[in-house]
């Protein structure tokens, strides 16, 4: 656990704190971005169980705080999630049913959790948008996190209508960045590439990626996403979720993305591509027009950089 100190009015207690987005949080907060009435707590899974009820309350009472981040979630990438839907589910639901409630009991002013894109409908329009959550039901492949995601939203709604709480929810597109899981089984895919291009590159062997290479993401860089959360967190007053992403033309291809990894990492040997593997869900394309009628002039970090 870390804190960042001050004299403050509002106690910040970010769960999930060590993960991607929470060690992105902790920079952007060191880094200048924090604000001098805000001290700022960083809490890991060493720190509760938050599957457990009473373990969390425990937790939010020894913190007391004013305002929360939610990111605590068991994650995983596409195989990880194909193999345990039901774990998903179950771990997804009660990390966040009692995360909200103790926020509720303990009078939080202001949650906000993070949800994912791959809550939305499979088969659906495109760009998706805020408006679309429950139209539909998600991709087959993460069934169970998607809507152990998607209760989140069902109970912030509940929460404000039956106790006026402001409890809000935002939708990043694929986020990566430092401290990510570069675990090749488990992660996400572009830590997954690069760990890969890294042992291809050891091995002089070919870099193969798995699936064919054309299904399409909008990846968001972790410190971009900091900057936004510290925005929801202090300006955003809707309950409804907010999708933070890049523009729909940022959209990259897979084949795209391992070969922007190639070109960074220097890599010479040969790119195959693994058809065998399942692709996943072909696009999941993100409308960010309510992110930019708020803030038209975000400067999103370009993908190659």
């Amino acid at each position: 656990m870390t804190e960042a100190a001050g004299p403050a009015a509002k106690r910040i207690l970010v769960t999930g704190g060590t993960g991607l987005v929470g060690r992105a949080i902790e920079k952007v907060v060191a880094d200048g971005e924090g604000r001098p009435d805000e001290k700022w707590i960083f809490v890991s899974s060493s720190d509760a169980d938050l599957t457990n009820a009473a373990a969390t309350k425990a937790l939010f009472e020894q913190h007391k705080p004013t305002h929360v981040i939610h990111l605590a979630a068991m994650v995983g990438g596409l195989f990880k999630n194909i193999r345990y839907n039901l774990d998903f589910w179950r771990r997804n639901v009660h990390i966040n049913d009692n995360v909200l409630h103790s926020a509720y009991e303990m009078g939080v002013q202001k949650v906000v959790s993070c949800l994912s894109t791959c809550i939305f409908p499979d088969k659906t329009t495109y760009p998706i948008d805020e408006s679309m959550i429950h139209n539909g039901p998600p991709h087959s492949s993460n069934f169970g996190y998607s809507y152990a995601k998607r209760m989140i939203d069902v109970q912030n709604r509940g929460y404000f209508e039956q106790h006026g709480c402001r409890f809000t929810a935002v939708i990043p597109t694929n986020v990566f960045g430092p401290h990510d899981n570069f675990n090749i089984e488990d992660g996400h895919v572009l830590p997954g590439l690069i760990h890969k291009v890294y042992l291809a590159k050891q091995t002089g062997s070919a870099l193969t990626v798995w699936g064919t290479g054309k299904p399409r993401r909008q990846f968001i860089y972790s410190l971009d996403l900091a900057r936004l959360f510290l925005w929801v967190l202090r300006e955003y007053d809707e309950v409804e979720p907010i999708i933070l992403s890049v523009g729909e033309e940022e959209e990259v291809s897979i084949r795209e993305a391992a070969e922007a990894i190639v070109e960074a990492m220097d890599f010479k040997g040969e790119l195959l591509f693994d058809t065998t593997k399942a692709d996943g869900q072909f696009k999941k394309t993100a409308s960010n027009a309510k992110l930019r009628r708020y803030l038209p002039g975000f400067q999103f970090t370009p993908f190659r950089q």
